[in-house]
């Protein structure tokens, strides 16, 4: 299933489970839902699993959010504490959509507490009480961890049994069944680049390694790491003894950058915890660093590596010369917690962090260019898959040791993913029969049902549509739709929906960068589609379509040349 298609699924308000491989675009898919979402005024409650997730999300833990806080349990009078705080009342009636980011590090007695919770607060007897729930994750990353001490009850009646206390993945509780959602299993892969590479992840997950894959991964052993590499490690003791040193033997002055915050203690430190960049970054010239954060015009994103050539003379930031040879100013960015649109604290600080080292649980949603991994203390399912997914390529890993539990994932994983995909293509075959007018109507039934505004009436075909046949156009893509979809729905071609879209743009009734984001080429491609145009430029003095393909070859149509040119600044 491609990322469109599991967002028109998704704005219909159907519960649905979003998964897919390392790379497929799960975080990016539902940051364009929350767009969509808040352009119809329906509040959307933003939470995952851990603070490390929440924070890619600009959103909160789900144990914060719920007010479930820590509990492994939850009983009669807990539920009656919580039912009784008026600010987790009001988050909670308030919202119409839950989404809950890397489930898989979610507990089944977890999920099945927080569902306790909204049914009995917002006093609908359906799961959830009612709201739209949106599950992220791929169970073949980093599972929930559980303790092994047995139930113990306490005397007061818990509202979990035991048995669901004890169980493992999210997919396994009570609640999870009971919300019966869709799978939208994305297909596209937008991380790794070497298909070999891919076979050999592919085969991970399915648990059929064979010999030639271990003879594979052993071309990358060396005790020795690649140059600007960073390296994986699953204990913080190991990533910390190597940037302290590492930096130590750095010549010059070292700067200092301390994080500022606003708001109450408590969201402050669960922002913290989250956060990828320390409390207090210390950098030198030559420091080998990661940006921690997604840049919106995509100068950088979370996992970005570079070293530090310098410091602005102007504010002191620091000047960062990426892998890919382009220097950035690191300026400061902000860390939110955001309730309904309102900011209830931040952090600020400089995105970066020391990277000759990283754990590989802090590494899990990143894209490295190059890492060089020591998986022989793995010690538990997923661990190794989540470190070598990481990389884009195989000539951008090195191996200084493995064990044979980094090649395993969890064998009940392997079988629940074939039962995943086949939902998915289910859910594929069941929405590409729904005409596109049809989905349109459900997805404005939806936001009536929310509450929110839908500014631009849908009209069925058979009646006419005032305006030009650009108006047209314009209406279908301010309701986030993809070209390729407003082409299918208006029966023209996807050309001649691009001509409509230049039109549009050079009118000025539509801007690139806040109606059209969402079309924007997947970051890596733009990038190159942007150095290719500067090239052309600079030679010839023009930007002819022709000259940029020959310059990047024959994987990019000139169709992407084209929408990716609404985006650059070619003045």
């Amino acid at each position: 299933m491609t990322q469109d298609e599991a967002l028109t699924i998704l704005k219909t308000g159907v519960n649905a489970f979003l998964t897919g491989e390392p790379g497929s675009g799960k975080t990016h898919t539902i940051n364009r839902y929350i767009s969509w979402l808040c352009g119809h005024n329906i509040q959307v409650a933003v939470t995952a699993s851990t603070g490390i997730a929440a924070t890619h999300i600009s959103g909160s833990t789900i144990h914060s959010w719920s007010g479930i806080g820590v509990k492994r349990k939850l009983t009669s009078r807990d539920l009656g504490v919580i039912a009784s705080k008026s600010r987790i009342v009001q988050r909670i009636r308030n919202a119409h959509v839950l989404i809950i980011d890397e489930v898989s590090m979610l507990a089944a007695e977890t999920l099945t507490m927080v569902e306790t919770v909204c049914r009995k607060i917002r006093g609908e007897e359906v799961p959830f009480g009612g709201l739209q729930v949106i599950l992220v994750g791929d169970f073949f990353q980093l599972p929930p961890i559980v303790s092994p001490e047995p139930f113990i009850d306490d005397g007061q009646s818990s509202l979990i049994a035991p048995d669901i206390q004890r169980s493992r993945f999210a997919f396994s509780a009570p609640a999870w069944q009971a919300l019966k959602p869709i799978t939208c299993y994305l297909s596209e892969q937008h991380r790794q680049e070497d298909e070999e590479f891919l076979k050999f992840l592919s085969a991970l997950r399915q648990g059929t390694v064979t010999t030639s894959h271990r003879s594979l991964l052993q071309t990358r052993a060396t005790k020795v790491s690649q140059k600007g590499a960073t390296q994986l490690f699953s204990h913080n003791i190991n990533v910390d003894r190597i940037n302290d040193a590492e930096l130590k033997k750095l010549s010059g002055a070292e700067q200092a950058f301390i994080m500022t915050s606003q708001g109450p203690a408590q969201l402050v430190a669960q922002l913290q915890r989250g956060c990828l960049s320390p409390e207090k970054l210390t950098l030198k010239i030559g420091a080998k660093v990661m940006f921690t954060k997604n840049e919106p015009s995509f100068k950088f994103v979370n996992g970005t590596l570079g070293t530090v050539t310098g410091f602005d003379k102007e504010n002191a930031y620091p000047i960062i010369k990426t892998l890919t040879g382009r220097n950035v100013v690191a300026e400061p960015m902000e860390w939110s917690l955001e309730d309904n649109g309102k900011i209830l604290a931040r952090i600020t600080q400089v995105p970066l962090r020391l990277a000759w080292a990283i754990t590989v649980h802090k590494s899990q949603g990143m894209s490295l260019d190059a890492a060089h991994m020591d998986l022989s203390q793995v010690f538990e399912y997923g661990q190794g898959y989540v470190a070598l997914s990481r990389v884009r390529t195989l000539a951008g890993l090195t191996l200084a040791g493995i064990n044979e539990r980094a090649l395993e994932v969890h064998p009940e994983i392997q079988t629940k993913d074939s039962e995943f995909r086949r939902a998915s293509q289910m859910a594929r075959e069941q929405f590409s029969r729904i005409p596109a007018v049809e989905l349109l109507k459900k997805q404005h039934n939806f936001i009536r049902l929310c509450g929110g505004s839908v500014s631009v009436e849908y009209q069925t075909k058979k009646e006419k549509i005032p305006g030009s046949t650009y108006d047209t156009t314009h209406t279908l893509l301010l309701q986030k739709l993809s070209a390729q979809a407003v082409a299918k729905e208006r029966g023209l071609t996807f050309g001649t929906i691009l001509n409509h879209i230049e039109k549009l743009v050079a009118q000025r009734k539509l801007y690139p960068n806040r109606d059209l984001a969402y079309l924007k080429p997947e970051p890596r491609r733009y990038e190159k589609i942007r150095l290719a145009f500067e090239k052309v430029q600079q030679q010839t003095g023009k930007t002819r379509l022709s000259r940029v393909r020959e310059t990047l070859g024959d994987s990019f149509s000139f169709e992407e040349l084209r929408m990716a040119r609404l985006f650059l600044d070619l003045n």
